[in-house]
């Protein structure tokens, strides 16, 4: 398929709208409704193959990468982005994590998982928001076939044999916009999959996340630290620049009053879960909370429609699983188009979904089940329980060969590793 006009194409992420638009439709093989980070990593994932792409994002380039948010970016999200040609823009401005430490909650045992568990140079690392979308939002604007449509909004749609057509505001005009297939990357309340009736599964916790950037007196020396408390876990990721953030997990009530303590209160609170190790704290951003919930859509797949990251699953924060499984979904999604597009296959056909579909859901469920076996056994508080879970950090700690697998199955190594992801590691292995 061909586009209908070049001028949709933004050169630049800036706080305009979009390019101008010259003409009222656009006709593009693949339509991906949100430009966060998993839709903008499908876009530029498939711009290699010469397929016409549109990203239709809701606010502006500016305020879409504005998110001051921090997350922990798994090595086989790294090797993703390397596959993308992505790494040079991300690399510097990142943080490797030298070593993440595993623990329940004042109990002595500390797992600790390092580089050399798995021959890496790092055992995740800590990515912020912005620095990713930058480097996104600058691939995209390098390829001529993506048209990047900001500040639009998705209006009816309507499913035809071939297609399915959609009306998209914009400040410049509404925009018929043809595809035959439309891709949910809009998140955990997507439109597209409510319209199409896509049911789920799960359940919300009885928990809220608060989070926040602190300046820690000492140095973090690279070290990410897990500590599974009765309320809930407590996350801290070390950042560039002796930054860290903080994702304390509490439940609703304590976490809403954590939220709005005054600063000198707040600051009591968390340095007693915090620990001493890096001296005193200064809070650089304001507290923010974020309900946590568990959900696993009855499928990903109808015909003409793909749902990838938080419009398809949803799991706990504890092991920074989120974000990581949706990049995933996004490589997986673009082999799989990319092979159909090469065959000269129907792209929105259930033959070609499905591909997509029996290779992400099986192991979504798998990391999701893990997170919130996680959640429950640590959050327990029956003696029975306790004991076996502090038996288990000392195995975890003493068997090597479970360790590795623990910590494959936590960076993404464990199960079908997309292609990207491959290409990534060796071109990068192979330049070292």
């Amino acid at each position: 398929m061909t586009a209908t006009t070049p001028q949709f194409r933004s050169p630049a992420p800036s706080d305009q709208p979009s390019s101008s638009i010259q003409q009222s439709e656009l006709t593009v093989d693949v339509a991906i409704v949100g430009g966060g980070i998993v839709g903008l990593t499908l876009a530029v994932a498939l711009a290699p193959s010469g397929m016409q792409i549109a990203v239709i994002e809701a606010q502006t380039a500016v305020a879409a990468a504005s998110r001051q948010r921090a997350y922990a970016f798994s090595l086989t999200s790294a090797d993703i982005f390397k596959g993308l040609g992505l790494w040079p823009q991300i690399g510097p401005y990142i943080c490797h994590f030298d070593q993440v430490q595993l623990s329940d909650g004042n109990y002595g045992k500390v797992v600790r998982f390092l580089p050399s568990d798995l021959g890496t140079d790092a055992v995740y690392y800590g990515a912020e928001h912005g620095v990713l979308m930058a480097a996104l939002q600058g691939a995209i604007a390098a390829f001529p076939n993506i048209h990047y449509l900001c500040l639009a909004t998705l209006g009816t749609t309507h499913n035809h044999r071939e297609c399915t057509v959609a009306e998209v505001s914009t400040p410049e005009g509404n925009v018929t916009v043809r595809s035959p297939l439309f891709v949910a990357a809009d998140g955990k309340g997507s439109s597209l999959r409510q319209r199409a009736g896509i049911g789920s599964v799960g359940w919300r916790y009885r928990q809220s996340c608060v989070t926040t950037v602190l300046e820690p007196e000492h140095s973090h020396q690279n070290t990410a630290y897990e500590r599974f408390w009765p309320s809930g876990p407590f996350a801290i990721l070390p950042l560039p620049g002796q930054r860290c953030q903080v994702v304390w997990t509490a439940p609703h009530a304590e976490a809403e009053a954590v939220l709005h303590m005054p600063e000198a209160e707040f600051m009591a609170e968390l340095e007693q879960r915090y620990g001493s190790q890096m001296g005193r704290l200064k809070r650089l951003t304001a507290p923010a909370m974020f309900p946590v919930q568990l959900m696993q859509c009855d499928r990903y797949v109808l015909p003409r429609l793909a749902l990838v990251g938080d419009a398809a699953h949803s799991c706990h924060p504890v092991g920074g699983q989120g974000l990581n499984m949706g990049i995933r979904d996004a490589a997986a999604l673009a082999e799989v188009l990319t092979a159909a597009h090469q065959q000269g296959q129907d792209l929105g056909s259930l033959t070609v979904l499905r591909r997509y579909e029996r290779w992400r859901r099986l192991e979504n469920w798998v990391i999701l089940s893990f997170t919130d076996g996680l959640t429950r056994i640590f959050s327990n508080r029956l003696l029975p329980i306790v004991v076996l879970r502090r038996s288990g950090l000392w195995v975890l700690s003493h068997v090597s060969p479970l360790k590795r697998l623990a910590l494959r199955l936590m960076t993404g190594r464990l199960g079908r590793v997309p292609r990207l992801a491959q290409l990534g590691r060796q071109g990068y292995d192979s330049a070292l």
